[in-house]
């Protein structure tokens, strides 16, 4: 049988009919049952328009492989990873291509306990099953169950278990779903607030899930796609801005002025947050902007641990050191007592608590940490040749560099600055990040001063 394209490092995605349609999802379906030998599997899917249809094609093939599947409709892929640990099931798949283009699609799968799925850990064995595709005859026992409202409540109970209700201010939210999963779960929560009296008002935008996806597809990393809650956060006059990306495991924050805050400065409060509720806590990062996570980290007493980009490291990193949570620039948020898996609703809860204990506006409260470490925010840059481009930044950094990083990509720091340099592993794509000790401009002048070698 030929190679499945759709299966990559971490997880499964592709173009639909090319490389993922119903077929090769049922294929996957017997797959992961066979090889993790699962007799219970969560599985949920997001609002995209082929969801569904991938989402039944699955669910069959699971029953073929004699599973009890529990079925979560709609939801996010953070819901399918504390659904798989909250019913001890054997496995959680989540049908969704998050922010991918209209024609992908794919699946986000985790083993027992949420564990990550990688190469190492069974996702090799899956892809040789399902190019394989020798399932034989359906088997007996397995069987389908709907569990969508029972799991969405004990859901809402472990999100709501990060924060003290009483300390939360008034304070007035815009939150843009973007049309994709969140908007149902979104409600939830925001009623279980109600019940306990929270103080919070929401302005609420591109609400509804719809797999057309009519506002554009959700991604409010990219630039281009921010202006629309920054200029409703400053058109109502908000205290804050939210918006998520499709299936919501990413949340992305706009302060009152309807400036968009980069996520290393998000990591950092969120690691005050926990240093304060624990402290001497571990505090796991990933490697491309450090500094400002390492010094609020080293300052409250706790350890810094920093592991490579991407979720199956940083969940892994979690469970090995006991970390009380961990955070990527990217906005993915990992919480030990959720499963040491990453949530998109989390976040925005722990920093309104922020600013309703301090006092203080999101604004106020990243403002001395830009100051102190300001930074590019990532740029990519689609080259002809990256390799050839990487190793020109190489000699010309290396020999003057004061510390060496290659843990992922390359990592050079200075006395005042440092920068990361990664290449994309899909893509001809390199990504610059630059930080600085206190030095905007020095920022600035490096970013030029890389870019010229870049693309010389």
């Amino acid at each position: 049988m030929p190679a499945l394209s759709c299966f990559k490092a971490y997880d499964i995605r592709g173009r639909l009919g090319i490389d993922l349609d119903e077929a090769i999802t049922a294929r996957i379906g017997r797959a992961f049952a066979e090889a993790l030998r699962a007799r219970r599997v969560v599985v949920g899917r997001d609002c995209r328009a082929s969801s569904m249809a991938l989402s039944e094609a699955l669910i069959a093939a699971l029953i073929d492989e004699g599973a009890e599947v529990l079925d979560l409709g709609l939801c996010g892929t953070e819901e399918m990873y504390w659904a798989t640990k909250a019913f001890a099931a054997d496995g959680g798949i989540e049908v969704t291509a998050s922010h991918n283009p209209m024609d992908y699609n794919g699946l986000k799968l985790v083993r027992a306990g949420s564990a990550p799925l990688d190469t190492a850990t069974g996702l090799g064995a899956i892809k040789v099953l399902a190019e394989a595709n020798n399932f034989g005859p359906a088997k007996p026992g397995g069987t389908r169950r709907d569990v969508a409202h029972q799991a969405r409540e004990t859901y809402v109970r472990a999100v709501m278990g990060f924060i003290e209700p009483a300390a939360l201010r008034p304070l007035f939210i815009v939150v843009n779903c973007g049309n994709g999963a969140a908007g149902p779960t979104f409600d939830a929560i925001a009623a279980a607030l109600a019940a306990k009296g929270a103080p919070l008002r929401f302005q609420r935008m591109h609400h509804d899930p719809d797999g057309s996806f009519p506002n554009g597809i959700p991604n409010p990393l990219l630039p281009e796609n921010r202006p629309a809650t920054a200029e409703a956060v400053r058109r109502h006059k908000a205290d804050l801005g939210i918006a998520f990306d499709g299936d919501f495991d990413r949340c992305f924050f706009f302060d009152a002025n309807g400036d968009f805050i980069d996520g290393e400065y998000i990591v950092g409060l969120l690691a005050q947050v926990f240093l304060t509720k624990e402290p001497g806590a571990r505090i796991v990062h990933d490697p491309r902007v450090i500094w400002n996570t390492q010094d609020i980290v080293a300052s409250a007493g706790g350890t810094a641990i920093q592991t490579k980009t991407g979720h199956a490291f940083l969940k892994q990193a979690l469970r090995d050191h006991d970390a009380v949570y961990g955070g990527e620039m990217s906005a993915h948020h990992y919480f030990r007592d959720f499963a040491s898996c990453d949530s998109g609703m989390i976040p925005w809860l722990l920093i309104a608590e922020l600013m309703g204990r301090t006092g203080k506006s999101l604004a106020d409260l990243v403002a001395h940490r830009r100051a102190a470490f300001p930074s590019s925010g990532e740029m990519n840059f689609t080259l002809p040749d990256p390799p050839a481009a990487l190793a020109r930044v190489r000699a010309a950094y290396l020999p003057v560099a004061a510390e060496v990083d290659e843990m992922d990509g390359l990592g050079l720091s200075f006395a005042h600055w440092r920068f990361s340099l990664r290449a994309s592993n899909t893509e001809p794509v390199v990504r610059l990040n630059v930080e600085s000790r206190g030095d905007a401009r020095l920022v600035r002048a490096k970013v030029e001063e890389i870019c010229k070698v870049l693309l010389s």
